[in-house]
C-alpha cells in the first residue's frame, strides 16, 4: 500500500493538473476548433485567455510562462506579451505551515538554533519563501524555506507546459520546441535541490572572492537541507531605488550588474539564469555611497560546456568582424543543424540585438529610446515573422538560458539608464579571462564548490 506521504504526493499533484489543466484545455479546445472550422484566430484575445487560465496558479508554471516570453517565437508576440505581465510570488505560507515546515527540516527542537525568528517573510517567491533570522552569535542570516509538494507542483506544471507547446506547434511555429522543453524541465528540478543551490553560491564566492563591487551571501550548511537554504543577510536598498540617481552612481551599480553576468562566462563559462530585480540589491560603502550589488538567488545557475561559451565568443567575434564563416562555425558548435544561408540570417538578427551593446566601442545605453517592457520586442517579432515563412529550426538547450539571462539583464539595465562603453567593459573581461584556460578553470571551481557540470 502507498504510504501517507505518497497519497498526499499524488493527491497534491493530481489537484494542480486538474486546476492548470482544466484551464488550459478550455482554452485549448477552442482554439484548436476555430482552426478545424476555417474560423479566424483572434491570438490577442487568446494570449489574454491563457493567462488568465494560468494566472489562477502561482507557482513554478508562472517561471515558465515568463520564460517563454523572452525566446523569439517560443510563443506568439501576442502570447509572450500577455504572458510576459504575469506575477511569479506565490502566497506566502502562514507561520503555523512555517512552523511544521522548520521542524520537518532541522528537527522538534529547530526554534532554539536561533536567538530570533521573524514569522511574516521577508520575501515570497515561486518556489519558497524567506524569513529573516539571528543566531545566537548574533549573524543575520536569510532562511530559504520551499513550499511543500513543489516536486509534484513542478512535474504537474512540465506536463502543462507539453500542452503550450503543442498549441504553438498547431499555429505552425518556425521552432522546434522539443529540446526547449527538455532545458526547461531540468533546469526547474535542479531549483528544487537547495543543496545544489548552496554549492552554487560557494561557486560565485569563489569566482567573486577579489571583486569588491559584487557580494555573494555566505552559506551556513549546518542550518541547511535539500529544501531549507540558510545564508548570510546582506543588507542593501532595491534597485529602483536608484533609477534617478545621480549618472556615475547609476553606472557604478551598471557596471557591477554587467560583470555578475558576463564574469563568471568568461571565467568558467557559468552565467545566473535568473537576473531580475529581485534578485539584486545596492549595498553602501562605509560612507553611506552605493559601492555594489548583492546577487542574492543561485537557484538558477547554468554550467555551460567550454565548447559552447567558444561558439558564443566566436559568434561575438564573427558580428564584429563580418567573419561569416566563423558565425556559421558558431552556431554549429552551439549545435544549430541544417542552416541555411535565409535561416542564419534571421539568427542574425537576434544575435545582433544580444550582443548589440558590446559590439559598439562608444558610451550608450544599453538601449536608446527602449522601455523596459518592450526590451526585444520589436527584433523578436521580427524573427517569429521570418522564421515562420523559413523555419523551422530547432534551438539548442543550451541558448534558453543563455538567452534569457541575457534579455532578463538588459531588462534590469535598462530600469537604469546608464550610460557605458560596455564593449570595453568586456573586452576586458575578455582580456582577464582568456577562452584557452577556461576549461581548466571551470573544473578547479567546480571541483572547489562541490558542483559537477
Amino acid at each position: 500500500m502507498a504510504s501517507d506521504a505518497e497519497r498526499n504526493r499524488f493527491s497534491g499533484r493530481a489537484s494542480r493538473y486538474a486546476r492548470v489543466g482544466g484551464n488550459m484545455t478550455g482554452v485549448a479546445a477552442k482554439m484548436i476548433g476555430t482552426r478545424l472550422f476555417g474560423g479566424e484566430m483572434d491570438h490577442d484575445r487568446n494570449a489574454v485567455e491563457i493567462a488568465r487560465a494560468l494566472g489562477n496558479l502561482k507557482g513554478p508554471l508562472m517561471k515558465v510562462a515568463q520564460l517563454l516570453s523572452t525566446i523569439p517565437d517560443a510563443l506568439p508576440p501576442e502570447y509572450a506579451a500577455e504572458l510576459a505581465t504575469l506575477q511569479s510570488d506565490a502566497p506566502p505560507m502562514g507561520y503555523p505551515f512555517v512552523k511544521r515546515r522548520m521542524a520537518a527540516e532541522l528537527g522538534a527542537d529547530w526554534r532554539s538554533r536561533f536567538a530570533t525568528f521573524e514569522k511574516e517573510p521577508a520575501a515570497a517567491a515561486s518556489l519558497g519563501q524567506v524569513h529573516r533570522a539571528t543566531r545566537h552569535a548574533g549573524e543575520t542570516v536569510a532562511c530559504k524555506l520551499q513550499y511543500p509538494d513543489m516536486d509534484s507542483a513542478i512535474e504537474a506544471d512540465l506536463n502543462q507546459l507539453g500542452l503550450i507547446f503543442q498549441l504553438h506547434k498547431r499555429m505552425r511555429s518556425g521552432i522546434d520546441t522539443s529540446e526547449i522543453r527538455q532545458e526547461i524541465a531540468a533546469r526547474l528540478r535542479e531549483e528544487l535541490d537547495y543543496g545544489r543551490e548552496a554549492r552554487a553560491a560557494a561557486l560565485y564566492a569563489i569566482t567573486f572572492a577579489d571583486d569588491p563591487t559584487v557580494r555573494v551571501p555566505a552559506v551556513h550548511p549546518d542550518l541547511s537541507t535539500r529544501r531549507l537554504l540558510t545564508l548570510e543577510w546582506l543588507d542593501g536598498r532595491r534597485l529602483l531605488e536608484f533609477k534617478d540617481a545621480p549618472i556615475a552612481v547609476r553606472n557604478r551599480i551598471a557596471t557591477a550588474l554587467f560583470r555578475a553576468y558576463w564574469h563568471p562566462f568568461a571565467d568558467i563559462a557559468v552565467i545566473h539564469g535568473d537576473p531580475h530585480l529581485g534578485n539584486y540589491t545596492v549595498f553602501a560603502d562605509a560612507d553611506g555611497e552605493p559601492a555594489g550589488i548583492n546577487l542574492l538567488d543561485y537557484g538558477c545557475i547554468r554550467i555551460f560546456p567550454p565548447s559552447f561559451a567558444g561558439g558564443v565568443l566566436d559568434l561575438y567575434e564573427g558580428l564584429l568582424q563580418g567573419d561569416e564563416a566563423r558565425i556559421v562555425h558558431a552556431y554549429e558548435v552551439w549545435g544549430f543543424k541544417g542552416l541555411s544561408r535565409e535561416l542564419i540570417d534571421i539568427l542574425n538578427i537576434w544575435a545582433r540585438f544580444i550582443y548589440g551593446p558590446i559590439l559598439e566601442d562608444r558610451v550608450r545605453t544599453l538601449a536608446d529610446g527602449t522601455r523596459p517592457g518592450e526590451y526585444g520586442r520589436r527584433e523578436a517579432f521580427s524573427v517569429h515573422k521570418a522564421l515562420k515563412e523559413k523555419g523551422p529550426v530547432t534551438v539548442p538547450r543550451e541558448f534558453v538560458f543563455m538567452d534569457r539571462a541575457a534579455i532578463g539583464l538588459g531588462a534590469v539595465l535598462l530600469h537604469l539608464g546608464a550610460e557605458l562603453n560596455f564593449h570595453e567593459i568586456f573586452q576586458a573581461e575578455l582580456a582577464a579571462c582568456p577562452h584557452e584556460g577556461q576549461a581548466a578553470r571551470q573544473a578547479a571551481a567546480l571541483e572547489a564548490a562541490g558542483l559537477t557540470a
